[in-house]
């Protein structure tokens, strides 16, 4: 017995055709979407103090497409794409089912909403108590209310903010039973959903060997045949582009996750304990996940406003790059006072073969000719201050400037930003209900029983350091930058790790993995936190923990506070850590030669 769990959406903005390939590709028996990422919170928010829709209006438009298919065959459909309104998101649905002639039974999952909230929230990160007024506030609701609603006959169901993966685990309860204490069960729909809820990023999307994957251009949504035990076999629907390989499910597994112990309102998923196997072409078998109790508090998503801000990108051409920055923002702020502004963050990144100060290689000069981006936010609680008062003063220095100059934003006005705030909640304080057919249900929280902590696994012996000056010395690196990893051939680190980076809140998560274990042994004891910091000097005096999880050959590492205040509030070119993966990856550090040469070294 089987259930075929399908996805049709990442985030909002996603393929809008993908509802309909996902159906019309091949026998499913579920169909969900995820919607809401943290910054979707947000827009939505500013959507309805706009008078408009506060879920994700493009599900409606994948509905018209497939809602009369799905009906005909039995297909489930299953979206947390109600927002901050699953009420008007499931009305809607309703009014096109009516319009198309249709009988559907669309139910609604509400009780995330927490606002207004009765005491002031403490930031999860950093332990600050709020002191501005919430626009949101939304727990993580699990998949039991979603396996209600189903038991109760509904053919769609909308949700608020639940977990991605509730939107697998609550079909997954509802088609096998699982009670509270089936742990390992609810772990590994849990491990099966966190796959296939960015969609194609289980199926070779943004994935670092990206030259591996098939027609990526027509990549196909992922798959998850979920079994009554809990483990699954991600896989697509044949004919289409993209590739399931453990690789592809690996970099999604590492992906936007902190500790292996992966907290979520049905069960913690212990992520050291899963195994993946290449069962098949683009069939990758998930199994041996260990599930541990969930805490009693449920994550709950804060934003407000934190004011408004103004971005003005100039470039810079040629010789002198660092010393035509420093000539900018002279002038710059001889018009508008720096100190003027509440924050003002300033970026400098080179393209092409622009070398700034400090970063020459061998035989080059610093400052060479190239091309950077000058990139300069302020953000002021005043958006008169931050409008155009400060990107006209950037404009009235094109002529008066450094040569060269021209810019890749026009002056403009300010725009607001939000604040993303994770707490905690006491979960006996949330009430989901689940409106189903005119009743509605309270869904009492189930309690899993105490149970022993699942083992912590076996870290593999550690690779043995070469000692300084042993091998090739035109294979060797600088000694006192890789503490001792002197022999070896100075490559990219990317020849033999994948990476895949991304945002949680105000820190990034960067995952790395390699294809064997011998390579694992030397990734675990070469790749520290002290050397990702050197790796990655963006990182500067950052909190940086590392997590090992050998059983994908892999390390998982969280920088703490890089992205500020989360990804609506943050200056950065690379905002959401997308990139933090791939610029590691470009780093050259002197990889041994392994007994398994498995890499994926362009040359050869």
């Amino acid at each position: 017995m089987t259930l075929r769990v399908a996805n049709c959406s990442g985030f909002y903005g996603d393929r809008l055709s993908a509802a309909r390939e996902m159906v019309e590709g091949g026998p499913i028996d579920v169909l969900t979407g995820d919607w809401l990422a943290e910054l979707t919170m947000l827009i939505l928010a500013g959507n309805r103090l706009k008078g408009r829709p506060g879920y994700a209006t493009t599900f409606l438009t994948q509905m018209e497409q497939v809602l009369g298919a799905c009906l005909d065959r039995g297909i489930k459909i299953v979206s947390n794409a109600g927002g901050l309104d699953p009420v008007a998101c499931a009305g809607a649905v309703s009014e096109l089912a009516d319009r198309l002639g249709l009988r559907a039974s669309v139910a609604h999952v509400t009780g995330d909403d927490l606002m207004p909230l009765t005491t002031p929230p403490v930031n999860l990160d950093t332990g600050e108590t709020l002191d501005a007024t919430p626009l949101t506030a939304n727990a993580y609701l699990g998949g039991r209310p979603i396996a209600v609603a189903l038991e109760h006959g509904a053919d769609v169901v909308v949700t608020g903010r639940v977990t991605d993966a509730a939107l697998v685990t609550g079909p997954g309860i509802w088609r096998y039973g699982w009670q509270a204490g089936d742990l390992d069960a609810l772990a590994g729909s849990v491990v099966a959903g966190h796959v296939i809820e960015c969609g194609c990023q289980a199926t070779g999307g943004n994935y670092a060997f990206f030259r591996e994957v098939p027609d990526l251009a027509h990549c196909g949504f992922p798959i998850a045949e979920l079994h009554p035990d809990g483990s699954s076999v991600i896989t697509k629907h044949p004919g289409t582009g993209g590739l399931v390989s453990v690789g592809t499910v690996t970099a999604q597994l590492l992906y936007e996750i902190g500790s292996p112990r992966y907290l979520g309102p049905d069960v913690t998923a212990r992520f050291d304990t899963i195994r993946l196997e290449q069962e098949g072409p683009d069939r990758v078998r998930v199994s041996g996940v260990r599930g541990e109790p969930p805490p009693d508090t449920l994550k709950i998503a804060v934003n407000y406003l934190g004011g408004y801000r103004n971005t003005m990108t100039l470039v810079l051409t040629g010789l002198d790059i660092e010393a035509k920055a420093l000539a900018a923002e002279e002038a710059i702020w001889a018009r508008v006072p720096r100190d003027s502004f509440d924050q003002v963050h300033v970026e400098l990144t080179p393209l092409g073969a622009a070398r700034l100060e400090g970063t020459a290689g061998p035989g080059e000069t610093t400052g060479s000719g190239g091309t950077a981006l000058l990139r300069i936010t302020v953000m002021d609680a005043d958006r008169r201050k931050a409008g155009r008062a400060f990107s006209s003063a950037v404009v009235e220095t094109g002529l008066a400037g450094y040569p060269g100059f021209y810019g890749l934003t026009p002056p403009g006005d300010a725009s607001p930003y939000g604040v993303y705030w994770p707490s905690l909640v006491d979960a006996r304080a949330v009430q989901a209900v689940v409106t189903v057919n005119g009743e509605r249900i309270e869904v009492a929280r189930a309690t899993a029983p105490t149970g022993a902590e699942v083992p912590e696994p076996q870290e593999p012996p550690a690779y043995p350091p070469a000692p300084v000056g042993d091998g090739d010395p035109a294979l060797t690196g600088n000694s006192a930058s890789t503490g001792g990893w002197a022999a070896g051939r100075m490559l990219p680190l990317g020849t033999v790790a994948g990476a895949r980076s991304g945002d949680k809140g105000g820190n990034a998560n960067v995952g790395v993995w390699v294809r064997t274990a011998e390579q694992y042994a030397w990734l675990a004891a070469f790749l520290t936190a002290d050397r990702l910091r050197e790796l990655l000097p963006e990182t500067g005096d950052l909190v940086i923990e590392r997590f090992a999880l050998p059983n994908l050959l892999a390390l998982n590492f969280v920088v703490h506070g890089i992205l500020g205040r989360g990804v609506a509030a943050s200056p950065l070119l690379d905002a959401q850590a997308k990139a933090l993966g791939e610029r590691l990856r470009a780093a050259p550090v002197p990889i041994p030669v392994f007994s398994e040469d498995i890499s994926h070294d362009r040359t050869t």
